[in-house]
């Protein structure tokens, strides 16, 4: 499913689903990078991400896989 990626002016990131109309905070992550791993969301989505090469700058509009939630 495509996600956008983006970081708020605190820093938080958030992940928006434009298909569902939903947006949630980003709880936790498998890696400090975010991509090329999993994320949950703050409604228990959990999501995998893929990797990105350097130098990508948000917001980022990504192919996500939902593992759960």
């Amino acid at each position: 499913m495509k996600v956008m990626v983006r970081k708020n002016a605190e820093g938080v990131f958030s992940v928006y689903v434009p298909k569902k109309d939903l947006e949630e905070p980003i709880v936790g992550s498998e890696r400090e990078s975010l991509f090329g791993g999993t994320v949950t969301l703050g409604n228990g989505m959990v999501l995998e991400l893929p990797e990105i090469g350097p130098g990508q700058t948000l917001p980022l509009t990504v192919e996500a896989r939902k593992i759960s939630g």
